[in-house]
C-alpha cells in the first residue's frame, strides 16, 4: 500500500512582535548618534547662518538698503554686515565677556549668566542622552524636570532644617521624584512594552497639570497670594553661591560637573554601565548574553530621571527660588538638543548645555541693544534640532563622506 505523503505547508510567519518596533527605533536613533563631531560645529554654523539671514531680513535700515542695492550695492552690503555683526556681537557681549562694561564684575558676568542658564540643561541632558545611549527615547525630561522642581520647592519652604542639611534634603527630594517619575515610563516599557516615547510625553502633561492643581491649593503654596504661585523657599534651602553677589552662580554648577563625571564613569567605566551600552547598541544580543533587558530598562530610566529632577531642584532651589507654573520653562525639551548636539556623550552634553546656556543669557541682550527679537535665538536652536536629527544633510551641504556603520549581529 502506498502512502501519499505531500510536503508539509509552511507555517505563516508570526506576526511582528513589541519588540520589533524598538529595534526600529534604536536603529534610527543609532543613525542620528552616528554623527561626528565635525557634523554638530557644521549644523551650529549653518544655525547661526540662517540666524544672520532672519536678522537682516528682520531690520529695517537692511530692507531699506535692499531697495537701493541696484546703485549702492557697497552700502547695501555695510549695512547688511554691520547689522549681523551687531547682533552677533551683542549676543555674544551677553553670554560671555562685555567688553562695553564699566566694572570687571560686569564685564565676566555674562558669563557667570551663562554658567547659571546652562546648569538644569547640563543636568536633564544627561539624563537625556543617558537613556539614548541605552536605546531608549526618554522625551519625559520636561514632567521629570516638573515634578523635581516641585518636590524640591515645597520641601524648600514647607520644612524647617538648618543650612546646608535643608538644601541637601530638598535637592535628595527633587532627585528622588524625577527618579519615581520616568521610572513608572520603565516599569510600563519593562513589563508591558509600552511604548517609552508615548508614555513619557503623557507624564510631560500630567506633571504640568498636576503642578498647575497645587499651585490652587494654599496648604501647598503655604501664601495667600491670588497668583498661582507658592511662598519663596527658606535661605536655608537656596544652593550656595559660588561668587558673592551680584554674581547668580551656585552649587549646582559644581553638582553639574560632579554629575557629568558620575556618567562618564557610568558607562565607561562599571558593569552596569556596559549592559546599558550592550542593550542599547543590541538587546536582542545583550539578552542571548544573559543580560535582563527589563531590568536595564527601568534602571535606565531611574537614573536619567534622577538626573533631570536635580536639574528641576537646581533650577528652583539656585534659580527661582520659589515655585510658579512656568518654572520649568523649556528645560525638558531643550535638553533633548543638548543631549542630540552633545552625541549623547557626558562631556560633549556638557558642552552642550553650556551653549545653549549662552544663547538663553546673551539673546535677552540682543534683543535690548540691537532690537534683534529673541525668537531668532529660538529658530536657531531649533535650526540645530533639525540638522542633528539629519546627519545625511549636513554631509550633503558640505559633500562630507559617508561613514561605513558596522554591521551588528544579534
Amino acid at each position: 500500500m502506498t502512502t501519499d505523503i505531500s510536503p508539509a505547508a509552511p507555517s505563516p510567519a508570526p506576526p511582528p512582535t513589541a519588540e520589533a518596533q524598538p529595534g526600529r527605533e534604536q536603529s534610527l536613533l543609532q543613525q542620528i548618534l552616528s554623527g561626528s563631531w565635525l557634523v554638530s560645529v557644521l549644523a551650529i554654523v549653518l544655525a547661526l547662518l540662517l540666524g544672520g539671514i532672519l536678522i537682516a531680513v528682520s531690520d529695517a535700515e537692511v530692507i531699506a538698503a535692499a531697495q537701493t542695492i541696484g546703485s549702492a550695492p557697497g552700502a547695501f552690503l555695510s549695512t547688511l554686515f554691520s547689522t549681523i555683526g551687531d547682533a552677533y556681537s551683542a549676543l555674544f557681549r551677553g553670554a560671555v565677556f562685555d567688553w562695553n562694561a564699566r566694572t570687571t564684575e560686569r564685564a565676566i558676568r555674562p558669563l557667570t549668566e551663562s554658567l547659571v542658564s546652562g546648569t538644569p540643561l547640563i543636568l536633564t541632558g544627561l539624563g537625556i542622552a543617558l537613556a539614548f545611549r541605552s536605546g531608549l527615547f526618554n522625551i519625559g525630561g520636561q514632567g521629570q524636570v516638573i515634578i523635581g522642581a516641585t518636590i524640591a520647592g515645597f520641601l524648600g519652604y514647607a520644612l524647617h532644617l538648618p543650612a546646608g542639611v535643608h538644601m541637601l534634603v530638598a535637592a535628595l527630594g527633587g532627585l528622588i521624584g524625577g527618579a519615581i517619575w520616568a521610572g513608572i515610563a520603565g516599569l510600563l516599557k519593562a513589563r508591558t512594552g509600552a511604548n517609552e516615547v508615548i508614555v513619557t510625553i503623557m507624564l510631560n502633561s500630567i506633571a504640568g497639570y498636576l503642578l498647575g492643581y497645587l499651585l490652587k491649593q494654599s496648604w501647598f503654596t503655604h501664601t495667600s497670594s491670588a497668583n498661582p504661585q507658592s511662598r519663596t523657599i527658606d535661605a536655608s534651602a537656596e544652593m550656595f553661591l559660588l561668587l558673592p553677589p551680584p554674581f547668580r552662580l551656585h552649587i549646582g554648577f559644581l553638582i553639574a560637573i560632579l554629575a557629568t563625571v558620575f556618567v562618564w564613569w557610568l558607562l565607561e567605566r562599571s558593569t552596569i554601565g556596559f549592559e546599558f551600552k550592550a542593550v542599547g547598541a543590541n538587546p536582542h544580543a545583550a539578552r542571548t548574553a544573559g543580560i535582563s533587558v527589563s531590568k536595564v530598562t527601568i534602571l535606565v530610566m531611574v537614573i536619567a530621571g534622577a538626573l533631570a529632577g536635580l536639574g528641576g531642584a537646581a533650577q528652583v532651589l539656585g534659580t527661582e527660588g520659589k515655585l510658579t507654573g512656568g518654572i520649568s520653562g523649556s528645560i525638558g525639551f531643550d535638553a533633548i538638543t543638548v543631549a542630540l548636539l552633545g552625541r549623547s556623550k557626558p562631556l560633549g552634553t556638557f558642552l552642550a548645555g553650556v551653549l545653549f546656556g549662552a544663547f538663553k543669557a546673551g539673546g535677552y541682550l540682543m534683543q535690548s541693544q540691537t532690537g534683534t527679537p529673541i525668537d531668532i535665538v529660538l529658530v536657531v536652536q531649533s535650526v540645530i534640532v533639525l540638522l542633528i536629527a539629519a546627519p545625511p544633510l549636513v554631509r550633503s551641504i558640505f559633500r562630507l563622506p559617508t561613514p561605513v556603520l558596522k554591521r551588528k549581529e544579534a
